[in-house]
Protein backbone atom coordinates (compact mmCIF):
# COMPACT_ATOMS: atom_id res chain seq x y z
CA UNK A 1 0.00 0.00 0.00
CA UNK A 2 1.25 3.86 -1.24
CA UNK A 3 1.41 6.71 0.87
CA UNK A 4 -1.35 8.24 -0.69
CA UNK A 5 -3.20 5.52 -0.30
CA UNK A 6 -2.75 5.50 3.14
CA UNK A 7 -3.24 9.39 3.38
CA UNK A 8 -6.53 9.23 1.91
CA UNK A 9 -8.02 5.88 3.90
CA UNK A 10 -7.34 8.69 6.89
CA UNK A 11 -8.37 11.87 5.38
CA UNK A 12 -11.58 9.69 5.00
CA UNK A 13 -11.56 7.97 8.31
CA UNK A 14 -10.89 11.55 9.75
CA UNK A 15 -14.34 12.91 8.22
CA UNK A 16 -16.65 12.03 10.83
CA UNK A 17 -14.19 13.13 13.46
CA UNK A 18 -14.06 16.88 11.79
CA UNK A 19 -17.50 16.88 11.64
CA UNK A 20 -18.39 16.18 15.33
CA UNK A 21 -15.30 18.66 16.36
CA UNK A 22 -16.53 21.43 13.93
CA UNK A 23 -20.37 20.84 15.88
CA UNK A 24 -18.70 20.83 19.25
CA UNK A 25 -16.83 24.00 18.68
CA UNK A 26 -19.49 25.57 16.77
CA UNK A 27 -21.14 24.77 19.86
CA UNK A 28 -19.16 26.82 22.29
CA UNK A 29 -17.33 23.67 24.03
CA UNK A 30 -13.86 24.28 22.66
CA UNK A 31 -13.55 27.49 24.99
CA UNK A 32 -9.89 26.89 26.32
CA UNK A 33 -6.79 25.21 24.90
CA UNK A 34 -8.09 22.15 26.83
CA UNK A 35 -11.15 21.44 25.48
CA UNK A 36 -9.42 21.52 21.63
CA UNK A 37 -6.77 19.24 23.13
CA UNK A 38 -9.48 16.61 24.48
CA UNK A 39 -11.34 17.05 21.54
CA UNK A 40 -8.70 16.53 18.81
CA UNK A 41 -6.13 14.10 20.93
CA UNK A 42 -9.47 11.55 21.98
CA UNK A 43 -10.59 11.55 18.52
CA UNK A 44 -6.74 11.04 16.72
CA UNK A 45 -6.10 8.23 19.53
CA UNK A 46 -9.18 6.41 18.79
CA UNK A 47 -8.83 6.81 15.38
CA UNK A 48 -5.16 5.05 16.00
CA UNK A 49 -6.33 2.30 18.55
CA UNK A 50 -9.50 1.08 16.07
CA UNK A 51 -7.56 -0.13 13.07
CA UNK A 52 -4.91 -1.79 15.38
CA UNK A 53 -7.87 -3.56 17.30
CA UNK A 54 -9.04 -4.52 14.16
CA UNK A 55 -6.27 -5.67 12.79
CA UNK A 56 -5.38 -8.05 15.91
CA UNK A 57 -8.82 -8.93 16.15
CA UNK A 58 -8.35 -9.87 12.70
CA UNK A 59 -10.91 -12.03 10.54
CA UNK A 60 -12.71 -14.32 12.88
CA UNK A 61 -14.39 -11.58 14.61
CA UNK A 62 -15.77 -9.17 11.62
CA UNK A 63 -18.99 -11.33 11.57
CA UNK A 64 -19.69 -11.14 15.17
CA UNK A 65 -19.42 -6.85 14.61
CA UNK A 66 -20.56 -6.31 11.02
CA UNK A 67 -23.65 -6.83 11.83
CA UNK A 68 -24.69 -4.13 14.82
CA UNK A 69 -21.16 -1.78 14.83
CA UNK A 70 -23.58 1.05 12.46
CA UNK A 71 -26.09 0.81 14.83
CA UNK A 72 -23.90 1.32 17.92
CA UNK A 73 -22.27 4.34 16.08
CA UNK A 74 -25.70 5.79 15.14
CA UNK A 75 -27.45 5.03 18.80
CA UNK A 76 -23.96 7.02 20.64
CA UNK A 77 -24.23 9.73 17.64
CA UNK A 78 -28.01 10.39 17.73
CA UNK A 79 -27.93 10.42 21.68
CA UNK A 80 -25.03 13.25 21.67
CA UNK A 81 -27.02 15.05 18.93
CA UNK A 82 -30.17 14.90 20.82
CA UNK A 83 -29.02 16.60 23.78
CA UNK A 84 -27.12 19.21 21.69
CA UNK A 85 -30.37 19.92 20.06
CA UNK A 86 -32.31 19.93 23.35
CA UNK A 87 -29.71 22.49 25.03
CA UNK A 88 -30.01 24.72 21.92
CA UNK A 89 -33.48 24.89 21.88
CA UNK A 90 -33.80 25.36 25.77
CA UNK A 91 -34.62 29.05 26.38
CA UNK A 92 -35.20 29.16 30.18
CA UNK A 93 -31.06 28.82 30.33
CA UNK A 94 -32.66 25.77 32.91
CA UNK A 95 -30.39 22.97 30.98
CA UNK A 96 -26.81 22.39 32.23
CA UNK A 97 -24.56 22.10 29.12
CA UNK A 98 -23.09 18.89 28.72
CA UNK A 99 -19.79 19.31 27.12
CA UNK A 100 -18.58 16.82 24.79
CA UNK A 101 -15.08 17.35 25.37
CA UNK A 102 -15.44 15.77 28.62
CA UNK A 103 -15.97 12.32 30.34
CA UNK A 104 -17.94 9.49 28.85
CA UNK A 105 -19.62 11.85 26.36
CA UNK A 106 -15.94 12.17 25.13
CA UNK A 107 -15.72 8.43 25.39
CA UNK A 108 -19.02 7.74 22.87
CA UNK A 109 -18.16 10.41 20.24
CA UNK A 110 -14.42 8.77 19.98
CA UNK A 111 -15.89 5.22 19.75
CA UNK A 112 -19.09 6.24 17.10
CA UNK A 113 -16.91 7.79 14.86
CA UNK A 114 -13.69 5.20 14.78
CA UNK A 115 -16.21 2.13 14.29
CA UNK A 116 -15.33 2.26 10.41
CA UNK A 117 -11.45 2.72 11.41
CA UNK A 118 -11.65 -1.33 13.38
CA UNK A 119 -13.10 -1.67 10.18
CA UNK A 120 -9.93 -0.93 8.18
CA UNK A 121 -7.68 -2.54 10.72
CA UNK A 122 -9.61 -5.96 9.97
CA UNK A 123 -9.04 -5.41 6.59
CA UNK A 124 -5.39 -4.53 6.65
CA UNK A 125 -5.36 -8.15 8.64
CA UNK A 126 -6.80 -10.18 5.77
CA UNK A 127 -4.52 -8.57 3.23
CA UNK A 128 -1.34 -8.99 5.58
CA UNK A 129 -0.65 -5.33 5.54
CA UNK A 130 1.48 -3.87 8.51
CA UNK A 131 -0.67 -2.22 10.18
CA UNK A 132 1.74 0.13 12.68
CA UNK A 133 2.33 2.56 9.84
CA UNK A 134 -1.27 2.92 8.81
CA UNK A 135 -2.64 3.42 11.83
CA UNK A 136 -0.36 5.86 13.15
CA UNK A 137 -1.07 7.94 9.72
CA UNK A 138 -4.76 7.63 10.49
CA UNK A 139 -4.39 9.02 14.20
CA UNK A 140 -2.52 11.64 13.03
CA UNK A 141 -4.30 13.30 10.32
CA UNK A 142 -7.32 12.45 12.50
CA UNK A 143 -5.90 14.90 15.19
CA UNK A 144 -4.58 17.83 12.79
CA UNK A 145 -8.24 17.59 10.96
CA UNK A 146 -9.84 17.63 14.01
CA UNK A 147 -8.06 20.61 15.33
CA UNK A 148 -8.49 22.77 11.93
CA UNK A 149 -11.81 22.06 11.76
CA UNK A 150 -12.31 23.06 15.78
CA UNK A 151 -10.98 26.32 14.70
CA UNK A 152 -13.55 26.92 11.84
CA UNK A 153 -16.50 25.64 14.54
CA UNK A 154 -15.14 28.69 16.98
CA UNK A 155 -15.31 31.08 14.00
CA UNK A 156 -18.77 29.82 13.01
CA UNK A 157 -19.74 30.21 16.79
CA UNK A 158 -19.06 33.15 17.45
CA UNK A 159 -21.09 34.43 14.17
CA UNK A 160 -24.11 32.25 15.14
CA UNK A 161 -24.30 31.75 18.66
CA UNK A 162 -26.32 29.35 20.45
CA UNK A 163 -28.10 28.30 17.42
CA UNK A 164 -24.81 26.70 16.31
CA UNK A 165 -25.84 23.81 19.26
CA UNK A 166 -28.93 22.81 17.14
CA UNK A 167 -27.23 22.64 14.08
CA UNK A 168 -24.36 20.49 15.82
CA UNK A 169 -27.02 18.35 16.66
CA UNK A 170 -28.43 17.70 13.49
CA UNK A 171 -24.82 17.11 11.80
CA UNK A 172 -24.22 14.64 14.55
CA UNK A 173 -27.50 12.64 13.66
CA UNK A 174 -26.45 12.82 9.99
CA UNK A 175 -23.20 11.38 10.57
CA UNK A 176 -25.03 8.80 12.01
CA UNK A 177 -28.18 8.47 9.79
CA UNK A 178 -24.88 7.91 7.06
CA UNK A 179 -23.44 5.49 8.79
CA UNK A 180 -26.83 3.35 7.91
CA UNK A 181 -27.30 4.42 4.69
CA UNK A 182 -23.64 3.37 4.17
CA UNK A 183 -24.42 -0.20 5.42
CA UNK A 184 -27.60 -0.26 3.48
CA UNK A 185 -30.40 -0.66 6.40
CA UNK A 186 -32.44 2.15 5.56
Amino acid sequence: MTLIEIIMIAAGLAMDASAVSLAAAAAGFAKDGRAKFRLAFHFGLFQFLMPLFGWYLGIGFVSYVKAFDHWIAFGLLGLVGGRMIYEGLDTSGDVQKKDPSRGMTMVMLSIATSIDALAVGLSFAMLGINIWFPAAMIGGITCMMSFLAIQAGMRLGALFGKRMGIVGGLVLMGIGIKILFAHQVL
